[in-house]
């Protein structure tokens, strides 16, 4: 008894879950939990970005990095100076000129030590070039696609942009596809933004010198830069290129008002972050740090007293937006190389809902096809597959919907295909029961039989489906993986409604009794 309930409780509810996406004007009486499925692109309307990682970009402030760890490893008073001279950086090649050529072997070793076997190191007399391996460049252009997708992911949820697609093409692309956004130019202008943060000294002294007119015209000493104000065209600020804090150690950000009722950003940092951002503050009180991003000063607040505990406030004289933007960048973090948008695409909404009434029609037709054969060929037991049939359809639906899906043509043609096997396994059972009673055996004892008999065949069909669906969704990508979570619902849904439920309704039309089975003939 137990296990006819639970599986009329589990027909029962995946039906309801259909119930909202079937019937829009019903969906108000439904719990949140129970959304109606979610339409793709293709029915939708919506916009499509193609993006460009910049790996060209990103390699070369990799080239950066690895001139300030190779100096900074050369220097090392712990370890012992290793004294060169003509340091540079041309093209991403690291070189420089032992002052010593006793120290070859000794600056070999080091290098190994700190980078092992990310780099290439080679000699020609007292000159020593530096260059990232081939393999280690192809990981680190692997790893900034794959963050940049998870990045630009986090950026997008964070505006409450409902089922966007977002995957990796060709090596270096990125394709979003933003189903219902009419005009994306917001989430551009947001995806684009590389919104990296560092914390750097002001160079105070030069600053002075500036405002009493002596620096004019000067360029900025080895270790300084002048780097312009955000919302100040044309106002720059000496600062020492030296990064105090990073933005990578940024665990939270939020908008936020000060005490005068002004939109602040907070930001919360790690505890490595935290202890660099207190050791800041303390060593330098009254004293100035500027607040970049992507290379252009937000502001530049005097440090008043130690900051302990890794939280801080930036004002700027943003707007609500600005600030409510500014933290989504920094909570999301930063890209590790910039995204160009190279492609845009907007597909109008009208061009969806003609695809979705050519479809509903092409459905209904299909259908309604499908349930007259079945009620034609087997009378009373085909009217219980018809209903099993809307029942495996109803959840579908509503399962897709329950696990957040977005359903597109192609799921609707693995909606489709399930439909066709799901006919398919009640006609196994439905003619090997015909085969049954021909052999004389009694209703009763055909069913039981018939269904007994041609489940390791239904087994088997469903199984390999199965398998296909999920090669599909491991290797494939975008359209090819929608129309694999709805094949692999349906094989699912299509056991349990061809398996269990089909029987006990057969069970109930039975009623214990050999009742005449009108579509059987006898020999």
């Amino acid at each position: 008894m137990f296990k006819k309930l639970a599986i009329i409780f589990v027909a029962v509810f995946g039906v309801l879950l259909a119930i909202p996406t079937l019937s829009p004007n019903a969906a108000r009486f439904f719990p949140k939990w129970m959304p109606p499925i979610s339409l793709g692109l293709d029915l939708k309307g919506g916009a499509q970005l193609l993006l460009e990682v910049d790996t060209d970009t990103m390699l070369k402030e990799k080239s950066v990095q690895l001139y300030d760890e190779v100096r900074s490893a050369l220097v090392d008073r712990q370890k012992g100076l290793i004294r060169h001279t003509d340091m540079r950086n041309t093209d991403g090649v690291i070189s420089f000129v032992l002052r010593d050529a006793d120290d070859m072997s000794k600056t070999k070793g080091r290098l190994k030590g700190v980078f092992g076997n990310t780099i290439d190191i080679s000699t020609s007399g007292k000159t020593v070039k530096i260059s990232y391996t081939e393999k280690q460049k192809k990981e680190m252009i692997a790893d900034a696609l794959s963050r940049s997708i998870e990045i630009v992911r986090r950026r997008i949820d964070a505006l409450g942009t409902k089922e966007p697609s977002i995957q990796s093409q060709g090596g270096k692309y990125i394709l979003v596809q933003l189903p219902g956004v009419a005009n994306p130019e917001h989430i551009k202008e947001l995806i684009g933004q590389t919104a990296k943060m560092t914390f750097h000294l002001v160079n105070e002294k030069l600053a002075e010198d500036r405002a009493a007119g002596q620096a004019e015209g000067k360029e900025a000493p080895a270790g300084t830069e002048y780097l312009p104000y955000m919302d100040m065209p044309g106002a720059t600020l000496p600062v020492f290129t030296h990064v105090e804090v990073s933005g990578e150690s940024l665990k939270d950000s939020q908008a936020d008002f000060d005490q005068n009722n002004m939109p602040v950003v907070t930001t919360v940092f790690d505890s490595l972050g935290a202890r660099r951002f207190a050791k800041l503050t303390t060593e330098h009180v009254h004293e100035r740090f500027a607040i970049v991003l992507d290379g252009k000063i937000l502001s530049a607040p005097t440090i008043r007293e130690p900051i302990p505990g890794g939280r801080g406030q930036i004002s700027g004289g943003f707007t609500l937006q600005g600030a409510k933007d500014l933290a989504v960048l920094l909570r999301s973090g930063a890209l590790p190389a910039p995204l160009q948008v190279i492609e845009e695409r907007t597909v109008g909404a009208g061009l969806g809902a003609d695809t979705i009434a050519q479809g509903k029609i092409g459905s209904a037709i299909g259908v309604a096809f499908v349930l007259l054969f079945m009620l034609i060929v087997y009378g009373a037991f085909g009217l219980i597959a018809d209903i099993v049939l809307m029942v495996n359809l109803a959840m579908i639906v509503g399962v897709s919907a329950l696990m957040g899906a977005t359903l597109t043509l192609p799921g609707i043609a693995g909606i489709v295909l399930t439909l066709g096997m799901a006919v398919d396994a009640n006609i196994l059972p439905f003619e090997r029961i015909r085969d049954e009673i021909k052999s004389g055996a009694t209703p009763l004892r055909a069913v039981d039989s018939g269904f007994n008999r041609s489940m390791k065949t239904v087994l088997d069909g469903e199984l390999t489906n199965l398998i296909c669906a999920l090669i599909l969704f491991q290797f494939g990508a975008g359209p090819i993986r929608g129309f694999a979570v709805t094949l692999s619902l349906g094989v699912m849904t299509t056991l349990f409604t061809c398996i269990w439920l089909s029987r006990l309704l057969i069970d109930w039309y039975m009623g214990g009794k050999n009742k005449k089975i009108g579509y059987v003939r006898k020999k």
